[in-house]
């Protein structure tokens, strides 16, 4: 069997990681029934879990690993929209619906995914008001985080702004806000980056030199390092990002 660099979670009662996840910390009862539906697999870097434009087959939960949802506009080109973490269900919205998936889901690391076939999700959701408030959760976080973010993309004016807001929300998403010389993996290349902030390749790696020469970040290997955190915060004020001491 492959490694995957993680253990396998064979029960969601037993799990060690589950902490406040939205379909992770439901009343025993109603994760035991949640547990009799779900099918459990681990899907390398690359796999594509559906697909933008295909009728929903059913909810992805996602255990271990980050995803990267995307759609293509109106030219034909890709756009990302954002990564989904662990602890998200992916596809919830066209599976409640019963509309297309909206966006294309592709595993940017190995993850590991509960999947719930469509009829048995809805007929799931049926018997258990605890995890149909959970679904409106997320449903409303998803709604306000669209919002947030299309108020934000029209009001950044620079491709140095966009870069810098992208690399302070990916810091924050690692835990390292608060680490004298934060670090992460860049799990995206930069023609992906481009993909999430409307910028080209070429830009995306001319503003990054651009960050190196200024002694605002260095890079070793597929590890980034914010050197000055003042620094990219004030390349991202546009974006109204909070301050960071």
């Amino acid at each position: 069997m492959p490694s995957y660099g993680f253990d396998i979670i064979e029960s969601c009662t037993a799990c060690t990681i589950k902490g406040d996840r939205r379909f992770c910390d439901l009343p025993e009862r109603t994760l035991r029934a949640f547990e009799t539906l779900r099918y459990t697999t681990v899907f390398p870097r690359g796999a594509v879990l559906f697909a933008e434009s295909h009728e929903p087959r059913g909810v992805f939960i996602l255990c271990r690993g980050r995803v990267k949802l995307s759609f293509s506009s109106a030219e034909g080109k890709t756009v990302i929209m954002r990564i989904a973490e662990a602890g998200e269900v992916l596809g919830l919205s066209a599976t409640v619906s019963g509309q297309p998936y909206l966006v294309t889901a592709e595993t940017i690391e190995s993850c590991q995914i509960n999947f719930i076939k469509r009829d048995d999700f809805l007929r799931f959701l049926a018997g258990h008001a605890e995890a149909c408030f959970r679904v409106d959760q997320q449903l409303a976080e998803k709604y306000n985080f669209a919002c947030r973010e299309l108020r934000s993309f029209n009001m950044a004016q620079s491709a140095a702004e966009k870069v810098a807001k992208l690399l302070l929300d990916w810091m924050i998403r690692a835990g390292e806000a608060e680490q004298p010389e934060p670090h992460f993996r860049l799990l995206l290349t930069h023609e992906e980056m481009g993909q999430m902030i409307a910028a080209s390749r070429e830009t995306v790696t001319r503003v990054l030199m651009e960050f190196k020469k200024r002694h605002i970040v260095r890079t070793k290997g597929t590890t980034l390092i914010v050197r000055n955190k003042d620094a990219l915060n004030s390349l991202a004020t546009a974006t109204q990002f909070i301050k960071l001491r």
